[in-house]
């Protein structure tokens, strides 16, 4: 039996117009998407922790996607906890199975980027010469490593490694030890690892390698700025910026923010804390992940902002990343500068026996500050004689305390804390002379005195 054409030119009248009505793709469509999956190229690498890879490398142009994964380790299946159970059991030596590296699928549009801008950008993201780490991440779990899939991509790992290893060998670095090999057992990571970053914000930026540049055609490096400049090809690329030097530098005490190009972070710690800054200890900013030649880092950078204190020439103390919480980077500060006592006022809500403090004599004319920020709190024609012991001020500077309801001991009373830095300060009566009639009674340890000029 013969079908009626037009009742077949009808089913697909009614089905077109479904597509249309419902907005459902056409079938060419499927074959574009087809199409472009099949024009993009993708690569694997190991640069450590895959959170910070993910991020750096998803910012190149032309790349299309970055998935986070597990790759050439022996076990063909593995999750999250697996490579940490897997590394453990390594350590112990109840393990003689190779773990999986943390990677990044990289894939792009070769017609936009080519491999070896990928490569390039890798070799510069990360230091590939540390061995089984990177930064503070210690394990094979974090080794950096290439994973191929075609000979081509292999030819090009090795002839960038290559090249990048000359300039490593001139800057003074060791031999790379990233593992260049195909691509096996490769698993997608878990969802919650995806766009890690982009979820879970947490205070500081990724830092990129050894900041030595990939060397480039026509390009050479002063040794002393760490700039490469033009020379036949005339113009300068993959800038560096230099060391610090040690002669513009405080040797007894000096902070340096080592901070990142694009960090987010570091502008918010800039706009926070660095553009008010009062405090006696200098500070000083770069983009350089390197101390000033001479001077000594505990442990190497991996993330920014990191705010190093040094004395001597050599690393204190480090205060990495920053997300908004000024109290907390200066109670960090405060630890390194106070003696225990003043710790104990200012961050312990303690008292300082009566008679026993500083300036309760002083009577120059001048501004007492924060210990820590030096932010001015009181001046010193707002002080009198109390009598109880303690250095009393009938006036603060405006906007420079902030008062709190105090309720400890069985007692009611208002606690004055010093805005700048939120360290405790003492607390205010009602009980004090005009114009004001308040009494705020302040710890003298937590005091600083800078006498005005034509006094000093």
């Amino acid at each position: 039996m013969f079908k009626n054409p037009l009742i077949k030119i009808k089913q697909k009248l009614l089905v077109l117009l479904g597509i249309l009505m419902l907005g459902i793709p056409f079938a060419a469509s499927t074959a574009d998407t087809t199409a472009t999956r099949a024009t993009t190229e993708s690569i694997v690498l190991g640069m450590g922790c895959f959170w910070g890879a993910e991020k750096r490398m998803s910012e190149i142009p032309g790349v299309v996607h970055v998935e986070v994964g597990y790759a050439g380790g022996d076990a063909p299946k593995v999750g999250y906890n697996d490579i940490l159970n897997e590394e453990r059991a390594s350590r112990r030596g109840a393990n003689t199975a190779r773990n999986h590296a943390e990677v990044v699928k990289v894939s792009f549009d070769p017609a936009r980027v080519d491999l070896k801008t990928i490569l390039i950008k890798f070799w510069e993201n990360h230091d590939p010469t540390q061995g089984d780490r990177q930064g503070n991440d210690v394990g094979s779990n974090y080794r950096s490593a290439i994973y191929y899939t075609t000979e081509d991509q292999k030819a090009v790992a090795l002839s960038t490694r290559d090249a990048y290893q000359a300039a490593l060998t001139k800057a003074g670095h060791p031999s790379i030890t990233t593992e260049i090999a195909p691509l096996r057992n490769y698993n997608t990571a878990e969802e919650y690892h995806q766009n890690y970053l982009k979820k879970n914000p947490n205070g500081y930026c990724g830092l990129g390698g050894t900041s030595v540049a990939y060397p480039q055609l026509g390009t050479s490096k002063n040794p002393k700025d760490g700039v490469f400049r033009g020379t036949q090809s005339g113009q300068a690329t993959h800038p560096q910026p230099p060391q610090l030097s040690a002669n513009t530098l405080n040797f007894t005490r000096q902070l340096i923010v080592f901070e990142a190009e694009d960090c987010p972070f570091c502008k918010q710690f800039k706009a926070d804390v660095l553009n008010g800054w009062r405090s006696e200890v200098p500070i000083i900013t770069t983009l350089n992940p390197h101390p000033p030649e001479g001077w000594t880092l505990s442990k190497a950078l991996f993330a920014t902002p990191t705010i190093v204190l040094f004395e001597q020439g050599k690393e204190i103390s480090r205060y990495t990343g920053y997300n908004g919480e000024k109290d907390r980077f200066w109670k960090w500060l405060g630890y390194q500068l106070l003696t225990p006592e003043q710790r104990r006022i200012a961050f312990e809500d303690g008292t300082e026996r009566p008679f026993t403090g500083s300036h309760l004599d002083e009577k120059r004319p001048g501004m007492f500050v924060d210990p820590i920020t030096g932010a001015p709190l009181f001046r010193s024609d707002a002080k009198f004689d109390s009598g109880t012991g303690w250095p009393s001020f009938f006036n603060p500077v405006p906007g420079a305390i902030t008062l709190k309801e105090d309720n400890a001991y069985g007692m009611h009373r208002v606690e004055v804390i010093s805005t700048s830095s939120g360290i405790h300060l003492g607390h205010v009566f009602d009980d004090g002379p005009p114009p004001t009639g308040k009494r705020y009674c302040i710890n003298g340890n937590v005091l600083k005195f800078v006498p005005d000029k034509q006094s000093s």
